[in-house]
């Protein structure tokens, strides 16, 4: 296909990326590589290029408006970044010595039991009550929010912060380790772990993932892996669609976004799973 066709193609795809990231707190990677791949024929370091700005580009269209409706916890986004980049550092500095293969076989079948875990609490609207959590009550790890769905003030503090702590580390160790981005990792962390209204864990993922794709962006454009012909449509269309995500995320309810973040920690599942047994989907 020509340049304007491509160009045009791209930025309409981009657009249900942004979209389906902000709404999910992924970024939108995780659909714009596979997308570009496979159906665009790009080089797939082109791709993971492109992919990093649209993390970036996602986080900055959706931070502002979730940051402003109180969905985005930026105390508690802050205080779990710390542990996922510190994981991170950990994991870029083990890469090549631990097994890979092993390691991905382990996070799929991680991912398997949280697919499960997900699925039992798949109809919780609210978590039951706050948290007594004495470190969440010391650090201020709490918030509200006014969920338009509802139409009233949400109170929320999160529980068991040190494994979700914990969490946060090993998703960024898997992360520098495996070269995989980590936004379901923190998502599930915060929903399951530390029990934080879904809509609440999806906005905060939003933010941490800004700050993480931003740190690695520089080492991408050092490489050549930003091509501008692909990443300016990438950029514009994922910016417009995570403003869009953010509206209609505001007016989800927290079950429906949770329904719709399973099928991606399913495929997750099984990708890791089929890499742990040689078998790569791309």
């Amino acid at each position: 296909m020509d340049l304007i066709t491509f160009s045009v193609a791209v930025l309409v795809t981009s657009v249900g990326a942004g979209v389906v990231g902000a709404i999910l707190g992924l970024g939108g990677g995780i659909l714009l590589i596979p997308i570009l791949t496979i159906f665009y024929r790009v080089d797939l370091h082109y791709a993971m290029g492109a992919s990093i700005i649209s993390v970036i580009a996602t986080s900055s269209g959706a931070a502002a408006s979730y940051l402003r409706t109180g969905l985005s916890n930026l105390r508690i986004g802050l205080f779990l970044v710390m542990a996922t980049i510190t994981g991170a550092l950990v994991g870029a500095f083990l890469a090549g010595v631990v097994p890979v293969r092993a390691l991905e076989l382990i996070l799929g079948l991680a991912l398997s039991y949280s697919a499960f875990a997900i699925i039992r609490q798949l109809q919780d609207e609210l978590p039951t009550h706050l948290s007594e959590d004495p470190l969440a009550v010391r650090f201020g790890l709490e918030g509200r929010y006014h969920d338009l769905r509802l139409e009233r003030e949400i109170p929320y503090r999160a529980r068991r912060v040190a494994g979700g702590f914990v969490a946060m580390f090993g998703a960024g160790v898997l992360s520098g380790m495996l070269g995989i981005g980590s936004g379901a990792f923190k998502v599930l962390a915060m929903d399951y772990l530390m029990r934080l209204p879904m809509k609440v864990s999806t906005a905060t993922s939003n933010f941490m993932i800004g700050l993480t794709a931003a740190a690695s962006a520089g080492i991408y454009f050092s490489r050549g892996d930003i091509n501008a012909l692909i990443v300016a449509p990438v950029a514009m269309g994922v910016l417009a669609g995570a403003y869009l995500g953010t509206l209609l995320m505001a007016r989800m309810r927290n079950v429906t976004v949770r329904k719709m973040f399973l099928p991606v920690v399913v495929y997750l599942a099984l990708s890791m799973i089929l890499r742990g047994l040689g078998i790569h989907l791309l």
